[in-house]
């Protein structure tokens, strides 16, 4: 099943794609919540309402609805260093421990609206991610039982200001991480029925420019393990949002260096997943500004 959240008629709600065709489970199963995070926290009773629906009939097509990002996260972990070859084009050792790092909820954006430059920063880059939904909160899980803690799994654009990131002793990287529109989520929340998060196909393309291209079976700590990690120091809230870490390609690794400019398309495709696709625009001068 592919969980989504979509706006139709000025009406926000959640629903399930169907091929290119949109249910709408506030039709389909009234008694559900129309908001993610809610639905989420309904468990099982709630998915197994939503599956069934899932199959049904469908009210939408895809082209004629606003895909918005799944779910409004409480909170987001990113990886750092968590494929091989990343690790090796930054002249990095392969970590011990997984390298923990958040980015703030108000980074979290559509899957197709615009990722936002500034003057502050020319360093503007990319990381195509697998995401990890948590679906039950947990403490202390084992690695064989973090399949039954997971939700689905959703394509994450992991966008980093470098210089902002890298700034401090020792570097912050929250602040790097966390500008507003700089966390593309989606296109939906697909359930762990539908795919092996171990063996996934991830690409990334800069103006159909193909800079990433590797497979989740590269990654150092996968996700059941970051499961584990992570769930042994603080509770997962349901929700929580894992960005598991970008495989070697981003563009402060090329040689010479490529970042990110007004203008630049951003398209991340994850087998069995999707796709995400963002345009680069100039901030607007109207946001929140004072």
């Amino acid at each position: 099943m592919r969980l989504i959240t979509f706006t139709e008629g000025n009406r926000t709600r959640i629903g399930a794609l169907n091929g290119d065709a949109v249910v709408d489970l506030s039709v389909a199963a009234p008694d559900l919540a129309t908001n993610m995070l809610t639905f989420l926290e309904a468990g099982e009773s709630a998915m197994a309402s939503a599956r069934d629906a899932a199959g049904g009939e469908t009210h939408f097509s895809l082209a004629d609805v606003r895909l918005e990002a799944p779910l409004r996260s409480p909170k987001i972990i990113g990886i750092g260093l968590n494929y091989r070859a990343h690790a090796e084009e930054s002249g990095m050792e392969l970590p011990k421990w997984p390298l923990v790092f958040t980015k703030q909820s108000q980074s979290i954006n559509a899957p197709f609206d615009p990722i936002y430059w500034s003057e502050d920063s020319k360093l503007l880059d990319y990381e195509g991610e697998l995401g990890v939904v948590i679906g039950k909160t947990c403490r202390r899980v084992p690695k064989d039982k973090a399949p039954s803690v997971i939700a689905g799994f959703c394509i994450v654009n992991d966008v980093s200001v470098r210089d902002w990131q890298t700034r401090g002793t020792p570097p912050s990287f929250t602040m790097g991480k966390s500008w507003d529109t700089h966390c593309p989520l989606g296109p939906a929340i697909t359930t762990p029925d539908e795919v092996d998060p171990h063996s996934l196909q991830l690409k990334t393309w800069v103006n159909d420019e193909l800079r990433q291209d590797t497979n989740t079976n590269d990654l150092i700590f996968d996700s059941y393990e970051l499961i584990e990690f992570l769930s042994t120091a603080f509770t997962l809230e349901v929700g929580t949002v894992i960005a598991t870490g970008t495989p070697s390609g981003v563009g402060a690794a090329m040689n010479p260096r490529s970042f990110l400019t007004v203008g630049d398309v951003v398209r991340i495709e994850i087998e069995g997943l999707g796709r995400i696709e963002n345009t680069v625009i100039e901030e607007p001068q109207g946001t929140t500004r004072f």
